[in-house]
């Protein structure tokens, strides 16, 4: 492990133009936290020319050698935080301050920092926050590794109040709680503490006081939410445990049903350009539509114009109103399998800015045009008022593409669908030339019955109709960044990080073990997994190089400040084509009517300074519904399979820990977990880069990707927790591919495997 040498500050700096030591980087690096950028050091140091390649260079020994990272072309000290940050409050010291940790840390460099949250002063108060919450934070540099952060509350994005969310069960005197999680323990509530729940009823309850070692604790009900009996009873759950706004305030409400349909005035007319709407069957809201036509230009042989129209949703919801500040709290409209949490009222989303078919809608055009080799040579961007020629299904379109339109399509097919399909040949050409990540995960869809229970599970075919609409979104968002930029206007960024040094050298050791080479961290390009993935395709290793590769990379999340975006293989990307959905959309169109000087509703003057803020803001409340809908999910399937406990099912492991196996059905798509200790009568050890746990004495391995056979053990519907008995014998490594054993070798009590009866792959 590299030791970091602390910086001498005092020492003699470099000569001006001289090309500076690792330690005078470090130790500016050290004094400009969150400011230190290549360009920042190339002025700082006097450099130009040859002296900026060789700085390159050294900034990038610096980094593989771990002394330094450089997130977002900003360069810190390893393991240290940016100046900006969301934290979760954790608890008080003795003095009575709240203590936090990041959000999201990388357990692999170590354990998360010491954090004190500063006290506000009589002046100055600051927000009030508390033990639970997660908070946005301005976090001062510390003078040494061995002190705790210092950071100031900026505001607090989610309240965590001390309370418990269950399904209330009648009882003799009261009542008791089941907590949705499995985590919690029963609680106990007297008869004048139901505060009206009825059986069934999904409960906020405020603890009294917690369990002894033994026991239930107590609770009063705060609030009835609901019944369990209800056909969206599971989504319920997680709303409230997630605390998502799902409740518009009466003033949003007033000035969505005040809003009126946009005027002519500041709008280009095309109403007569056949622009196609292409979604999912079951949508609700139509936020793009599409069109292409060959370029009649003859310096562009091939070439094509695409355009695609975005819902003007910047002309109804304007900045500093009831409906702005509601949309930035929710930050992203949720979806679940029974309904839908808007970001927008339905008055907004579902009619006013839905580009329905035959009707006049306001809208955000960019027409774009490309070169036969998929080159783009040129955008430009319009407000205008259109009308949907028609709204299809990808289904339907994927007919018409492949020769056998329906009623519907049949008369647009010279005039809209085989242009658009001709165009999309052209663009990707382009595509194929960037080469984005092409990871190979299919994501499972549950269909609902009326009553809210599963009827089915699918996994959705995936057609060039969905590449199609893909590819044209990814082509508008980049010329949105790129006009934004161009004009030097504001924006918040959609940034994707390269993956981390730690997580790759963990992939190319797995890798390496099945004999296949990934080249070093500096010259990484999704190019080199896509190389990867092809190799191990159709393999018995293909689901678990594609689960590896898709856990190395790093989290997409929006920023005002641009590191481009790995995956899509794209130097500067913006969200532009969903502004009903997401905040960060409705910013970039903003941003891009202000700019362009399209009319009323652009960003205001003073923005810029609140974008850092609202970037942490919308990337947190993505997470949040990326964690509730999953939870959704786990919970809807596990009601399901309640009534099949001791059944069998084929899966594959999905996850592999040191205290077990996670295991995905490959009927339902559900998670399931087999404690390590029933495995069998030995110690299995932990091969963190196999991503496996082998049996010390046998040699028996179970890893990541593996095919198995399970037994339904046990379930747990309210929790969404299934957990599994393995039938499936692992693969037995040879004598020297084997850990070593060590005191904790020994048989271990096995519970509930019979190692005589489990099936050999």
């Amino acid at each position: 492990m590299t030791k970091e040498p602390k910086p001498r500050r005092k020492s003699k700096p470099a000569a001006r133009g001289a090309l500076p030591t690792k330690e005078q980087i470090l130790a500016f690096i050290a004094d400009n936290p969150g400011r230190a950028g290549k360009r920042e050091i190339a002025r700082a140091f006097g450099l130009s020319g040859a002296g900026k390649i060789e700085l390159k260079a050294l900034l990038k020994d610096l980094a593989e050698g771990g002394l330094v990272t450089g997130k977002r072309r900003r360069y810190a000290k390893a393991g240290e935080l940016p100046p900006l940050a969301v934290l979760s409050i954790t608890g008080r010291d003795a003095d009575g301050d709240l203590l936090a940790e990041p959000a999201e840390w990388d357990a692999a460099t170590g354990p998360a920092p010491a954090i004190v949250l500063a006290r506000g002063t009589r002046r100055a108060p600051g927000p009030a926050a508390a033990v639970g919450d997660q908070v946005l934070s301005r976090i001062a540099p510390r003078e040494s590794a061995e002190e705790p952060y210092r950071a100031t509350i900026v505001k607090v994005l989610e309240r965590r109040p001390e309370t418990v969310l269950g399904v209330f069960r009648a009882a003799p005197g009261g009542g008791r709680i089941v907590p949705v999680d499995r985590k919690q323990r029963e609680l106990n509530v007297s008869e004048d503490g139901v505060g009206g729940a009825k059986p069934d009823d999904l409960v906020s309850v405020e603890v009294l006081a917690t369990s002894a070692r033994f026991g239930p604790g107590r609770a009063r009900v705060v609030e009835v939410l609901g019944t369990m009996k209800s056909e969206k009873a599971i989504s319920r759950i997680a709303i409230h445990a997630h605390g998502i706004p799902n409740v518009f305030p009466k003033e949003a409400l007033a000035e969505a049903k005040a809003a009126k349909q946009a005027p002519m005035e500041h709008r280009e007319d095309w109403r007569d350009l056949p622009l196609l709407t292409i979604d999912p069957v079951d949508a609700k809201d139509h936020d793009d539509a599409v069109h292409a036509t060959a370029d009649d230009d003859p310096a562009n042989p091939g070439g094509f114009v695409v355009t695609v129209a975005i819902a003007d949703v910047s002309w109804y919801v304007r900045p500093g109103t009831a409906l702005d500040r509601e949309a930035v709290k929710r930050g992203n409209s949720v979806y679940f399998p029974d309904q839908v949490v808007p970001m927008l009222p339905e008055r907004i989303s579902n009619d006013l800015c839905s580009l329905r078919e035959d009707e006049d809608r306001p809208a955000l055009a960019v027409r774009m045009v490309f070169a036969a080799d998929g080159h783009k040579r040129s955008h430009r961007f319009e407000r205008i008022m259109m009308r949907s020629a028609a709204k299809l299904s990808y289904q339907e379109a994927q007919a018409a593409f492949d020769g056998r339109p329906g009623a519907k399509a049949s008369p647009l097919m010279e005039t809209a669908l085989k242009p658009l399909w001709a165009a999309y040949e052209v663009l990707k050409r382009g595509r194929d030339t960037r080469g984005p990540l092409d990871l190979d995960l299919p994501e499972r869809k549950v269909i609902l019955k009326k009553d809210g229970t599963i009827d089915r599970i699918v996994i959705p075919e995936r057609l060039e109709a969905h590449r199609l609409i893909e590819e044209f979104m990814i082509q508008a968002n980049v010329a949105a960044a790129e006009t934004l930029e161009k004009v030097k206007s504001p924006l918040v960024y959609r940034i994707h990080d390269a993956p981390s040094l730690t997580k790759l050298d963990a992939l190319r050791q797995f890798l390496a073990s099945i004999d296949i080479n990934l080249p070093k961290a500096g010259n990484l390009r999704p190019s080199h997994f896509n190389t990867v993935l092809s190799r191990v395709r159709d393999t018995e290793h293909e689901q678990l190089v594609n689960e590896i590769v898709l856990r190395t990379q790093a989290q997409a999340e929006y920023s005002p400040l641009n590191i481009g975006h790995f995956g899509l293989n794209l130097r500067r990307y913006a969200h532009f084509t969903s502004p009903i959905r997401r905040y960060a959309d409705l910013i970039v169109h903003r941003a891009l009517v202000g700019s362009l000087r399209l009319g009323p509703g652009g960003l205001p003057p003073d923005s810029e300074a609140e974008l850092a803020v609202i970037s942490a803001e919308i990337s947190a409340a993505e997470r949040r519904a990326m964690a509730a809908e999953r939870e959704t999910i786990d919970r809807l399937v596990a009601h399901w399979l309640a009534d099949r406990v001791g059944a069998t099912f084929a899966g594959r492991i999905a996850g592999v820990t040191r205290a077990g196996l996670f295991v995905k059905l490959n009927e339902t798509g559900a998670d399931g977990f087999v404690p390590i200790s029933s495995l069998g009568n030995e110690y299995f050890r932990y091969e963190e880069a196999r991503h496996a746990v082998i049996g010390t004495r046998s040699g028996e391995m179970h890893q990541l990707g593996d095919s198995v056979e399970v037994r339904l053990l046990e379930v747990a519907p309210l929790a969404g927790a299934l957990r599994f008995e393995l039938l499936t014998e692992g693969r037995v490594l040879p004598a020297s591919q084997r850990p070593r054993g060590d005191r904790r070798d020994r048989p271990v009590k096995s519970r509930g495997r019979d190692k005589g009866k489990r099936s050999r792959r």
